[in-house]
């Protein structure tokens, strides 16, 4: 199950990194899967909605567009709602990319590492053995021109690691993934913020290759040859 904030539900003609993620493991993983979540579609930006299904590639099949992620929501918000549907649509591993909505708009460092404990608690009490791999939270533009702000992200990303650290356990694994290499703006975004298909890619690698580090799932990542159009509608 991906769950996520704008940068994972995607909007309107986005591929997002979800596609991309399921492209990898239609290549490497070499057995049955599914995706799985209680939502599918995109945000629409006309309506400020989640009410798009124009995404950049239509073949993208339905069964793989399920996600846990939504506009403008975080550790914050998703934490009352993982237990559910971890537990209605038989979750067992997490692809988690959450947390710079939370410092920007919520909650600060200390409070989201908090909100990350208790979404932990809840995914266990649902599935007692499930798996999770999370990502730091990547900078945007705004850590870029606001120091406390980027700092506030720096201290989160070391909260989220002391976290995971803590409440990993054999019977219910966490990862702490590594945070995309290089992350350029200009290139990896195309708002400073959200992902460009370049962006995409990096952040898709980040989950497939600590995947397949630490528990031999797939394959290191290898960009498909899609075409890479930008998003047509936002």
């Amino acid at each position: 199950m991906f769950v996520g904030d704008s940068m994972t539900i995607g909007s309107s003609g986005d591929f997002t990194w979800r596609y991309r993620m399921w492209q990898h493991l239609n290549a490497a993983y070499g057995g049955p899967y599914r995706i799985v979540g209680p939502r599918c579609a995109l945000h629409d930006a006309a309506t400020d909605a989640p009410a798009s299904h124009a995404y950049g590639d239509p073949a993208f099949p339905a069964s793989a567009r399920r996600h846990l992620a939504g506009w403008g929501e975080g550790w914050l918000h998703m934490g009352p709602l993982i237990g559910e549907a971890v537990r209605e649509h038989g979750a067992d591993t997490l692809l988690v990319s959450l947390g710079l909505i939370d410092l920007g708009f919520y909650t600060n460092a200390d409070q989201t590492a908090e909100n990350v404990r208790h979404f932990v608690a809840q995914a266990r009490q649902a599935a007692p053995g499930i798996r999770a791999v999370l990502l730091p939270v990547i900078p945007n533009v705004r850590a870029s021109a606001d120091a406390a702000f980027d700092a506030e992200c720096g201290r989160f990303n070391e909260l989220l690691a002391k976290a995971v650290g803590d409440l990993s356990s054999p019977a219910s694994p966490l990862l702490l993934a590594s945070a995309p290499p290089a992350w350029d703006l200009a290139r990896d975004t195309y708002d400073g913020t959200h992902p460009s298909p370049a962006g995409e890619h990096l952040i898709a690698a980040a989950f497939a290759d600590a995947l397949h580090q630490a528990w031999g799932v797939g394959a290191p990542y290898a960009a498909s040859g899609v075409p890479e159009a930008a998003a047509t509608a936002r």
